[in-house]
């Protein structure tokens, strides 16, 4: 009998661990949760007979040891920084792991000893990172097994609110980590575009946007990731023309973002002083000038000219940025106080229903012509548990454990799915839990 032990219960574990319990009876596994608090990793488990919850506390050294130990493999749903500590002990006692996250350098550097210890330390199997490469990869091999030379690929996914519960100015409420949301874009851009590279810095990351109208879903803007150069190598398009991987938001949403960076909110290096007596208005004026007779709203509208647009600084206005309510929070930086003026007002309401949109849109020559090909997928959340964000990130981590569990993975060390005998059990199998593509051939001028 397998043990499987999940490390975190947060959103976006729901799916996961309702695949690795609805499994667990025919494939005998017993699936152990355990997070921070016990009444998530409860309510998870949901009194299924094959679960077990617990509480687990990353800092006990101890309990880590211990649960490892008891595991066959482990599934890390903490954050990012914390995988590299679960690893860690994992390779110590000959135990795979999987997360969702990206490779990071400490991770890497575990690879030599995990294949030494024959282990699988499987990353980057979510949806972003993971179906993004894993769908981007099929359509690349397909294409260059006919052949093809790819010249052009630009890849969008957005985590955002489906239509039918978009009912607020800014169209976007958080369904993922909130912070994750407020720190986004930071650091420099990094692509290529015909042939020219170019470094976008985080100052003018949200005004460098591109339109794109996806499917019947009308228009989004995507504003370009921090490093898609890494990619030529990692898809093995080292002499690609354009490769460029952003993210999506509804159009006129980077408009009104980029007035926090502009201002500075978005700062998370220092602490603001006396910040538990700031009120929104007054945490806004402290990045203005000083001024003896001009207003706040004057003063804004003439340091970001981009607030003179009434839909703008009506987006401001409905997040309450101008009224005198208390944000009451102590020893807080500017992004840890715009986190919490944005969570209430951003928060999934009790019967809202998030989305993901993902696209990929290639350029590639095939016989001496031109062609596009673009490759979308829509996700629409079943509810507040199940969420879009939920079923793509935690589904094609439940799966490749599965196929961990029965052998029909084999590598050992650091590895990340983009290999045809690791992606494609791994798509095929998604597409019966709705997360398939779309594809279009379109004309090429």
């Amino acid at each position: 009998m397998s043990k499987i032990l999940v490390l975190g219960a947060g959103l976006s574990s729901s799916d996961l661990i309702k695949y690795l319990l609805d499994h667990s009876k025919v494939l005998g596994w017993t699936v152990r949760v355990g997070c921070r608090t016990l009444e998530s990793a409860r309510q998870k488990v949901n009194n299924h007979p094959n679960g077990q919850a617990i509480q687990f506390d990353i800092n006990n050294s101890k309990q880590l040891q211990e649960e490892v130990a008891w595991a066959t493999v482990v599934i890390s749903m903490l954050p990012a920084y914390m995988h590299p500590i679960v690893a860690q002990e994992c390779v110590k006692q000959g135990k795979h792991m999987l997360t969702a996250s990206y490779v990071s350098d400490t991770m890497k550097s575990l690879h030599v000893e995990a294949q030494q210890k024959g282990i699988a330390l499987l990353n980057e199997v979510g949806v972003d990172p993971g179906i993004d490469h894993m769908s981007a990869m099929r359509v690349i091999d397909s294409i260059r097994a006919k052949g093809g030379k790819i010249n052009g690929f630009i890849s969008n996914t957005g985590g955002l609110i489906a239509p039918e519960s978009d009912n607020n100015p800014w169209n976007y409420k958080f369904t993922w980590n909130p912070r994750n949301v407020v720190l986004a874009g930071q650091g420099v851009a990094q692509y290529l575009e015909n042939g020219q590279y170019k470094y976008t810095p985080y100052h003018r990351i949200f005004k460098n946007v591109r339109e794109f109208d996806i499917l019947d879903l009308g228009k989004f803007e995507m504003y370009p990731n921090r490093d898609s150069l890494k990619y030529k190598e990692i898809y093995g398009i080292e002499d690609i023309q354009t490769i460029i991987r952003g993210t999506l938001r509804r159009a006129g949403y980077c408009k009104a973002w980029d007035v926090f960076v502009q201002l500075g909110m978005t700062d998370d290096t220092y602490k603001m002083a006396n910040s538990e007596k700031l009120t929104k208005r007054e945490f806004l004026n402290s990045f203005l000038p000083y001024h003896p007779t001009e207003t706040i709203e004057e003063k804004l509208k003439r340091l970001i000219p981009e607030t003179q647009d009434e839909v703008v600084f009506n987006k401001l206005k409905w997040l309450g940025m101008f009224e005198n309510e208390p944000i009451g929070l102590a020893n807080a930086s500017p992004a840890q106080l715009l986190q919490h003026i944005l969570e209430p007002k951003l928060a999934l309401g009790p019967n809202d229903k998030d989305m993901i949109v993902m696209q990929h849109i290639f350029d590639y020559e095939l016989n001496g012509e031109k062609h596009r090909k673009i490759s979308t997928m829509v996700i629409i959340g079943k509810d507040t548990v199940h969420t879009a964000m939920s079923i793509t990130v935690g589904t094609p981590l439940a799966i490749a454990t599965k196929l961990l569990l029965t052998g029909q993975i084999k590598d050992t060390g650091v590895i990340v799915p983009n290999k045809p005998h690791l992606y494609n059990p791994i798509l095929n199998e998604l597409e019966n839990y709705g997360v398939k593509f779309i594809e279009e051939e379109v004309s090429v001028e």
